[in-house]
C-alpha cells in the first residue's frame, strides 16, 4: 500500500491503517518528543497523545507538502500546548542580557549525556534551546509558538545555554576530582 493510500485509509478512521502509519513514523516522531519532554515516559505519553491529534486532525492534510513534516509540526504543537496549560512559559524577570553568547565545546561530551542534560533543564529553557538550536526556528517564531516576547526567546536561550555549559563544567569536575 501506498503512503497515499495509507493516509486515506487513514482518513476513512481504519484501524489496521492507522496502526500501520503509527508502526511507520513512531522512531521518527518518538525522538522529536524526546527532544521536548523531561524523561522517556513523558516522551511515550506525548507520542500518544500527538498520535491521537494525528489520527483526528488527519482529515485537514492536502498532500501538499512532506507528510512527515506535517505530521512532525502536529508532534511539535501538540507537545507545546501540553506545556503551555502546565504554564511553563511564564515570564520571568529578565535581568540577562538576552545576548549573551556561551559556547559549550567539548568533544567528549556522548549525545545520549548531552539528551539528558538537555530534559533536565527547567520546561522554558528546554523548549526555547530545542526549537532554536535543533530545530532552526527564530526567536520571532519561537515567540509566536509559545507566546513569548522575541526578548524572552533570546534570554531563554541564553539560560539553557549556561545551564548546559555549568553542568557540563561540574560534571567534568566532579569526574576528575573522582579519578585522582
Amino acid at each position: 500500500m501506498s503512503l497515499e493510500q495509507l493516509i486515506e485509509q487513514c482518513k476513512k478512521q481504519d484501524r489496521k491503517a492507522q496502526e500501520a502509519l503509527y508502526k511507520l513514523y513512531s522512531k521518527k516522531l518518538y525522538s522529536a518528543c524526546l527532544k521536548y519532554s523531561r524523561n522517556q515516559a513523558e516522551a511515550e505519553d506525548n507520542l500518544h497523545d500527538s498520535f491521537m491529534v494525528i489520527f483526528s486532525k488527519i482529515e485537514k492534510y492536502s498532500f501538499k507538502g512532506s507528510f512527515e513534516g506535517w505530521m512532525k509540526r502536529v508532534t511539535v504543537n501538540t507537545v507545546l500546548q501540553k506545556y503551555r496549560k502546565e504554564g511553563a512559559f511564564e515570564a520571568l524577570p529578565n535581568n540577562l542580557d538576552a545576548e549573551v553568547n556561551v559556547e559549550v565545546v567539548d568533544e567528549d561530551i556522548s549525545l545520549d549525556y548531552l539528551l539528558k542534560l538537555i530534559q533536565e533543564l527547567p520546561d522554558r529553557y528546554r523548549l526555547t534551546f530545542n526549537l532554536y538550536v535543533l530545530d532552526g526556528y527564530s526567536h520571532k517564531e519561537i515567540a509566536e509558538m509559545l507566546s513569548i516576547s522575541e526578548g524572552t526567546s533570546k534570554s531563554n536561550l541564553a539560560r539553557a545555554k549556561m545551564a548546559l555549559r555549568n553542568k557540563i563544567e561540574e560534571d567534568t569536575i566532579n569526574t576528575a576530582a573522582n579519578s585522582v
